[in-house]
């Protein structure tokens, strides 16, 4: 599943205008923001990879976080899981990419998540 997607978001970066294959970093880690939509709470994480983060009834656990090489303020590309309470399955697993986060987004009723930046430092 994950190399399928990766190569589907390699096709959708290629589509995009002035797009080229860059090379990426491996960041020390990740920004996320969450919104519980009914609350209205804003929450960012600072995850490093392999960590969990909670945010209700979810459990965020970074895989591993790239960015531009040479440019970390670049574009951040994210692999998050999100885990439930009480549902077998993760409610998302993938790439999340900081500048297009409804290409892979989390479709969840309460919450949203999405990746600012990386952790480069």
């Amino acid at each position: 599943m994950t190399a399928r997607l990766a190569a589907m978001l390699v096709g959708v970066l290629m589509a995009l205008p002035g797009a080229a294959l860059e090379a990426v970093e491996i960041g020390q880690g990740a920004v996320l923001r969450g919104l519980d939509k009914i609350t209205g709470t804003v929450t960012d994480f600072d995850l490093r990879p392999g960590a969990s983060a909670q945010m209700g009834r979810l459990s965020l656990t970074l895989g591993e976080c790239r960015y531009p090489e040479g440019n970390p303020a670049g574009d951040a590309y994210a692999f998050l899981t999100v885990v439930e309470e009480g549902r077998d399955a993760p409610v998302f697993s993938g790439w999340m990419i900081a500048s297009a986060p409804a290409l892979n987004a989390m479709d969840h009723s309460r919450y949203d998540i999405w990746v600012l930046r990386c952790i480069t430092a």
